[in-house]
């Protein structure tokens, strides 16, 4: 759907709020960029994108490309106006696989103000209230993934079929053309990758990359996305972020190692802290686990999302995902792990998590555990996988779907921090999406209750 492209009075500003000091006609002279990807995340992870040509790049920088926002998840109707995404020149990425390209993460507009619903401006928000507060948090996250075929209904390796197959030197390298490739991408955008594995499911792979601010994060993890997905299909495969895409088989998160910096120090740490963690991180962790809840509905977004959560055991004996609030130190059977000074790992996202809402959601959880003082409680040193009857009072995580938006709904937290125009339209769209599914007749339901 096509969306007229022009200036407002705030073109000015706009082009201020995305960095329009740098100048992308320039840049593309320099690099050999012949096209720009002026993209967005919706509310429900979905990447849009206009195809932009160097030649038209300036002033798509001042004023920026024009979108119908009712044609994507966003909560808009067809008759609103248009909507400019304005893009910001220090996302800019050239495609390694296609370097007359360059993508570019862009803030968007409508009647020259912010959208305060879209995803990426809900991140800045929680990051430009931290920063008042003196505060930056950096993050890591770890995407699981599944190579699978074409069709999506089995994995793409028929030779993988380990019961542990974690780690498999054989079927990592016979994926080796793919994750190489993902890899040198990587290394060339200087984002300090450092290892990639084959996962705990068949067909599974997870690869690292170094920490950064949680924007710059939230705009590689949104990127890597494609980049997987496209670099896949390069090579006759596809890769999914599906949470639980095989029912026997572990599923798929998204792993988020945070901490929290003040005047160039981690804030965090604490040597003579319990664990290495400073009062200050475990009043951060005291608050994500107060609004575990609530967070379900945005670091595990699908109906998919709780089929891993709550999944029985796998083919590999474990699941490698939580079903209670509660945190530990270096064990991973917990939402929460310590596994060193500095730091923790939120376990608890999938790969379905939209990449700038699960940073916004863990850092505005943490500013109110911040904020308040929370007691995060005595960590649990037991095996929750086996001995879950130990964890006295451990509140369980929802069930489903429909549970954590109703979580989040009657979140006081996260809607003052969220903002009541993202929180409105995010469990608007939601609860539709819910409601979707459910008048969806499954065929367990036609084997198990049409003779009833």
């Amino acid at each position: 759907m096509k969306a007229k492209t022009g200036k407002t009075e705030d073109a000015k500003a706009r082009a201020a709020a995305a960095g329009g000091a740098d100048d992308l006609e320039k840049i593309a002279r320099e690099r050999g960029i012949r096209y720009f990807l002026i993209s967005y995340v919706d509310l429900f992870g979905g990447l849009r994108a206009k195809l932009v040509p160097a030649a038209a790049i300036g002033e798509m920088q001042k004023a920026g490309a024009g979108f119908a926002g009712f044609a994507t998840w966003l909560d808009m109707s067809p008759a609103d106006p248009d909507l400019f995404a304005v893009p910001d020149p220090s996302s800019l990425i050239q495609l390694p696989w296609k370097r007359e390209v360059g993508w570019l993460a862009a803030d968007l507009f409508m009647d020259g103000r912010l959208v305060e619903q879209a995803p990426r401006a809900v991140l800045k928000k929680q990051v430009a209230d931290a920063a008042a507060l003196g505060y930056a948090m950096k993050t890591g996250v770890e995407c699981e993934y599944f190579l699978v075929t074409p069709d999506g209904s089995a994995i793409s390796d028929a030779a993988d079929i380990a019961a542990k197959p974690c780690y498999d030197q054989s079927a990592l390298m016979r994926r080796y053309d793919v994750i190489s490739e993902i890899c040198d991408a990587m290394l060339e955008l200087g984002w300090g990758a450092y290892q990639n594995d084959h996962e705990d499911a068949n067909g599974q792979f997870e690869m690292n990359w170094s920490y950064d601010d949680a924007l710059t994060t939230a705009d590689r993890h949104a990127f890597f996305k494609f980049m997987v997905k496209s670099i896949a299909e390069k090579h006759a495969l596809r890769a999914t972020f599906m949470p639980k895409p095989f029912p026997h088989l572990t599923g798929s998160g998204c792993h988020a190692h945070v901490s929290l910096w003040a005047k160039g120090a981690n804030a965090f740490l604490d040597a003579k802290g319990e664990l290495g963690l400073s009062p200050l991180a475990y009043a951060f962790l005291g608050g994500v686990l107060a609004n575990a809840e609530a967070l379900c509905a945005l670091t595990n977004p699908t109906v998919n999302s709780y089929k891993r959560i709550n999944a029985p055991v796998t083919l590999s004996g474990a699941t490698w995902s939580p079903n209670s609030v509660t945190y530990t130190g270096n064990n991973r059977t917990h939402m929460v792990r310590i596994p060193e000074p500095g730091r923790f790992e939120l376990r608890l996202a999938d790969g379905a998590a939209n990449p700038y809402l699960l940073q916004a959601a863990v850092l505005a959880a943490g500013l109110d555990g911040i904020e308040n003082g929370r007691d995060p409680g005595k960590r649990l040193d037991i095996n929750m996988y086996t001995e879950a009857h130990k964890a006295k009072g451990a509140r369980r995580l929802p069930l489903n779907l429909l549970d954590a938006l109703r979580a989040l709904e009657k979140s006081k937290v996260l809607a003052t921090r969220l903002g009541a125009p993202f929180l409105s339209s995010y469990l608007k769209l939601k609860q539709a999406e819910w409601n979707d599914y459910a008048r969806h007749l499954s065929q367990w339901e036609r084997e198990h209750t049409l003779d009833i």
